[in-house]
């Protein structure tokens, strides 16, 4: 892990920590996953993101403003979080066109949240698909 973003990951509450390391695992699995071998791990805007060639920025953070969740980023120019709304409506809450809403206290849906992370990580392979080939 890149200092940097070592850094940013010391700088979360322990609860939050946790929850956050474990999404960032999911994240390099879901890569290793869908064979994406060039992912990149990097702060963007000071939140850790991860990128490559094929897809999407997917991007998280934790707000202290909004202690008791945080946030799965995805790009707003994208029909990715429309696609998840339609998909995983009742798994998620959402915020606008740009990020799943996570509760902290509530069990995270993995296998659903590991799916938008692999459609993110292709999306420009998969963004003429209807529903992103869902």
């Amino acid at each position: 892990m890149e200092l940097s973003v070592q850094k940013k990951f010391d700088s979360y509450p322990n609860n939050v920590k946790d929850k956050l390391l474990a999404l960032r695992e999911t994240i390099l699995l879901v890569a290793s996953e869908q064979h994406i071998d060039d992912l990149q791990e990097t702060l963007k805007w000071g939140e850790p993101s991860y990128l490559n060639k094929i897809g999407s920025t997917v991007r998280f953070d934790w707000k202290k403003k909004s202690p008791q969740q945080f946030s799965v980023y995805f790009n707003c120019k994208t029909s990715l979080v429309e696609t998840f709304k339609e998909i995983y409506g009742d798994s998620f809450k959402f915020e606008g066109n740009r990020a799943i809403v996570v509760d902290i206290n509530e069990p995270i849906p993995w296998s659903e949240l590991k799916h938008c992370i692999a459609l993110s990580l292709r999306y420009h392979e998969l963004k003429k698909q209807p529903l992103l080939g869902a």
